[in-house]
């Protein structure tokens, strides 16, 4: 009997070994199974549907508005800062003057440089009149020859006449021919030096000539200088930079201020180094200045790498709105390609592009289950999915946190 009890006790303790473990498995399997599903009503959730087709790809950027052209203000000469008009952030025209510079001995330099010239301009005019008299006393010289000729001329004639009457002398006959070819001789020398004479007055004037070209070009240097004194701004804009004080020494060449256009403005961007290779030059951009929209095309793509992102500058060709302005900052869009056959949902709170995470599907059972689900690139508010969805798949977009320990939910109404 003592045999038999044993075996019957430990026959019970094994069935109650097998209960619990029995126990244990079932509740194992109710909570890997989700038994304990909570029930939403649908109302509170909203859903987001999966689609399926052609999707233009844009690659996300951030950047600002900059000046179009830009102009570097620097001192004609040397000087000193006598009056600040505009400082920076104020518009300006072409016109207007920004500051100006004082240089008592650039405007001497200049009076002196006027005075040089008057100078030279009368000494010209007076060497024009005695060059004027050495040609009249070369014409007078002249004048003279051709009487000695004439009066040389009549006389062989008289001694011809007188020969050939056999009163002459033939040594009278040929000394008035000799002193006729004489005096032909003396004007035609006379002649040759009359005329090279006017060529080197000529050469003598032009020297004078360029020696007040010269002095002339020099005044209007001095005179640039001294206007440019005035420091104008050069082109349409505002004023971006002063690099100077009131009362600060400047020198020749040195920075005084910077001007940018604005209205005239370029997009400089900055791209995510894994997707600067698929954006090519002429790219289409789509900019968000958060006041409006404009369209421009990608000319520039530096090849430096700064931080994980390319620079692309990007030219306006569209109008501009209201609140652009240079160094405002901008998002923008940048065409990359159009995939075909993309499969994408509307992006929403929570979402994060080039990740892996937990979502909520419906199904048509009513029930909404959990699934990993892989996302690719983010376009334009559009989310590419790379795995784990289908077209025309529902997901939870809400709040849906406090139902993450659950692998599904029931959809009620």
């Amino acid at each position: 009997m003592k045999i038999e009890l044993t075996t019957n006790r430990n026959k019970r303790r094994k069935w109650f070994l097998a209960a619990a473990l029995a126990s244990g498995v079932a509740y194992a399997a109710y909570g890997l199974t989700g038994a304990d599903i909570p029930n939403i009503d649908i109302e509170t959730l909203s859903f987001a549907k999966v689609v399926q087709g052609e999707l233009n790809l844009y690659a996300e950027a951030y950047g600002e508005f900059y000046s179009a052209k830009e102009r570097l203000l620097t001192a004609p000469a040397q000087g000193k800062v006598a009056e600040v008009l505009i400082r920076p952030g104020a518009k300006v025209t072409q016109e207007t003057v920004i500051l100006r510079l004082s240089n008592p001995k650039l405007e001497q330099e200049l009076n002196q440089a006027k005075g040089l010239l008057a100078q030279q301009q009368a000494q010209k005019a007076a060497f024009e009149y005695e060059q004027q008299n050495q040609r009249l006393n070369y014409r007078g010289s002249i004048a003279d020859i051709e009487a000695a000729i004439e009066e040389a001329e009549l006389e062989l004639k008289v001694n011809q006449d007188l020969m050939s009457r056999g009163v002459a002398a033939k040594i009278e006959l040929q000394r008035a021919r000799l002193a006729v070819k004489q005096q032909k001789k003396r004007l035609v020398f006379e002649r040759e030096k009359y005329q090279q004479l006017q060529e080197m007055q000529l050469f003598q004037l032009k020297q004078r000539d360029i020696e007040i070209e010269q002095q002339q070009a020099n005044i209007q240097v001095l005179t640039q200088q001294y206007g440019n004194m005035q420091v104008k701004a050069g082109i349409s804009g505002t004023v971006q930079a002063l690099e100077v004080e009131l009362g600060q020494s400047v020198q020749l060449g040195q920075s005084l201020a910077k001007v940018g256009s604005d209205k005239e403005l370029i997009a400089r961007l900055r791209i995510p180094q894994r997707l600067a290779d698929q954006i090519d030059l002429n790219a289409l951009v789509d900019i968000d200045t958060q006041k409006g929209r404009v369209s421009g095309h990608i000319t520039r793509i530096e090849s430096l790498v700064t931080n994980g992102v390319v620079l692309a500058e990007a030219v306006l060709d569209s109008a501009l709105p209201g609140n652009a302005r240079p160094a405002l900052p901008i998002s923008a869009g940048i065409f990359m390609k159009t995939a075909s056959d993309a499969v994408y949902i509307k992006q929403f709170s929570g979402m994060r592009p080039h990740s892996s995470q937990q979502v909520f599907v419906r199904d048509n059972a009513g029930l909404a289950r959990q699934k990993t689900v892989t996302f690719g690139e983010l376009s334009q508010g559009k989310l590419i999915v790379k795995s784990g969805l289908k077209a025309q798949d529902e997901i939870i977009t809400g709040n849906v946190e406090a139902l993450s320990q659950y692998a599904a939910i029931s959809l009620v109404r």
